[in-house]
């Protein structure tokens, strides 16, 4: 006979500690290791010694572990853990399965088609949409992070200048350490748009009105009159790129807002990992790839220099689709509606078609990055600002869940590989 899942709990009743471990056929110190790794939440009781666990929670857990085979003892990790010994953090935030993702279980390609980045981000933070949502920077943090980017040197690389920026806003923010929920929310609301206005401009004069996209390109690009689609497609780029799940910069804010570190410098931490080419900074080297194919027109030469040189072609595949990047494909569908980027466009598909020769491989998100910076007249790196820009609003909305949870839950522990002690003393 096959085992019978239990009926579902009535999702708002609690169950006490014992009543848990019987029904994840644990001990009750299992269940406070649950809690520890952050896989379960408790609730102290009112006037008394003991918790109480979310029934729901409870249940979910016990067919988790049933389903991996997993036991009781379960993986140790902090936050979570599943028989592959992976990392996993609760989160209402964004789920990714079947090639989709979602922003609080509402698809992310709809909200980013029919909304602006400003709307979606408030989405994520609040779970509330906000037409016409705009945000506005203080003029003295713009004042001090411009001062502190200014005095950088010419090479410095975008994480770099927002990274400055973020530090020096926080300089400018008395209250930045206030963690209530309204205070990060006002700090995600002028944080933004004061990192943004912390870039100097390209070739134009600064623009520091209007949605968040046209500031942007002020910054990125040299065209001074874009056109409503390369607009268009910037701030779906945005909207599209607010937040992918745990990703490495996405646990790193985690991490520093488990330390109850202020949301400005959760964003440092995050900006501290984007550079990784294997991150913020991937859609640069699609960038220069697309260039080169652009310059030899032909994708076949490049792919095999690429692949001579023991590189993975930039721009294509993702461990977490299988079949195609929702992301690329929908911001391939902005980019079709603007007919200089048309050139890029068809060497983006050469070189997919060309990779497809010898491995199956989607374009990702890089890709379709490079495609709208390279045909917009920006540098290599405008992916990586507009990848880290779109993020910082993902990291906030991490921050201020992680800020409900248990302080210092992100704390695993380490699995001693060195010489046993006691060893004598170096001589």
């Amino acid at each position: 006979m096959r085992d019978q899942e239990p009926a579902p709990m009535d999702a708002e009743r609690r169950l006490s500690t014992r009543e848990a471990a019987e029904l994840l056929g644990v001990k009750p110190e299992t269940v406070y290791a649950y809690v520890s790794r952050g896989q379960l939440s408790s609730r102290r009781v009112s006037g008394g010694r003991g918790s109480t666990f979310d029934a729901g929670e409870v249940e979910a857990l016990a067919r988790r572990n049933r389903r991996d085979g997993s036991g009781g003892s379960g993986g140790g990790h902090s936050g979570g853990g599943n028989s592959g010994g992976e990392l996993s953090v609760r989160t209402r935030l964004t789920l990714i399965e079947s090639d989709r993702y979602f922003f609080r279980g509402v698809d992310a390609v709809d909200l980013a088609t029919r909304h602006t980045y400003e709307e979606v981000a408030e989405w994520l933070w609040t779970g509330r949409m906000l037409p016409g949502s705009t945000f506005t920077a203080p003029a003295a943090f713009v004042s001090v992070a411009r001062r502190a980017v200014e005095a950088l040197p010419e090479h410095a690389a975008p994480a770099d200048l927002l990274r400055v920026a973020t530090v020096a806003a926080a300089t400018a923010d008395p209250l930045r350490f206030d963690l209530s929920e309204d205070a990060v929310l006002g700090t995600a609301r002028t944080l933004i748009p004061t990192l943004v206005a912390a870039l100097p401009p390209r070739g134009h004069d600064r623009r520091d009105e209007g949605p968040m996209a046209h500031r942007l390109w002020t910054r990125l690009s040299m065209r001074k009159d874009p056109d409503e689609a390369s607009l268009r497609a910037l701030d779906a780029a945005l909207a599209l790129l607010v937040d992918h799940d745990l990703a490495a910069s996405t646990l790193a804010v985690r991490v520093a807002a488990s330390a109850r570190a202020h949301p400005y410098a959760a964003v440092s931490a995050g900006l501290g990992v984007i550079e990784g080419p294997l991150h913020g900074a991937a859609s640069g080297l699609a960038h220069r790839l697309l260039q080169d194919v652009l310059e030899q027109g032909d994708a076949a030469p490049v792919i095999a220099d690429e692949l001579r040189a023991g590189r993975r072609v930039p721009g294509l595949g993702h461990r977490l689709y299988p079949g195609e990047d929702p992301r690329a494909r929908a911001l391939f569908a902005h980019l079709e509606r603007i007919p200089r980027a048309e050139p890029a466009l068809l060497a983006a598909r050469d070189i997919v078609e060309t990779t497809a020769r010898h491995v199956p491989l989607h374009a990702n998100v890089d890709l379709a990055l490079a495609v709208l910076t390279v045909s917009s007249g920006m540098a290599p790196t405008a992916g990586e600002t507009i990848f880290a820009v779109a993020r910082t609003a993902g990291w906030i909305a991490h921050a201020l869940e992680e800020y409900g949870e248990r302080p210092l839950r992100m704390r695993p522990s380490g699995l001693y590989a060195g010489p046993r002690p006691p060893q004598p003393l170096p001589e």
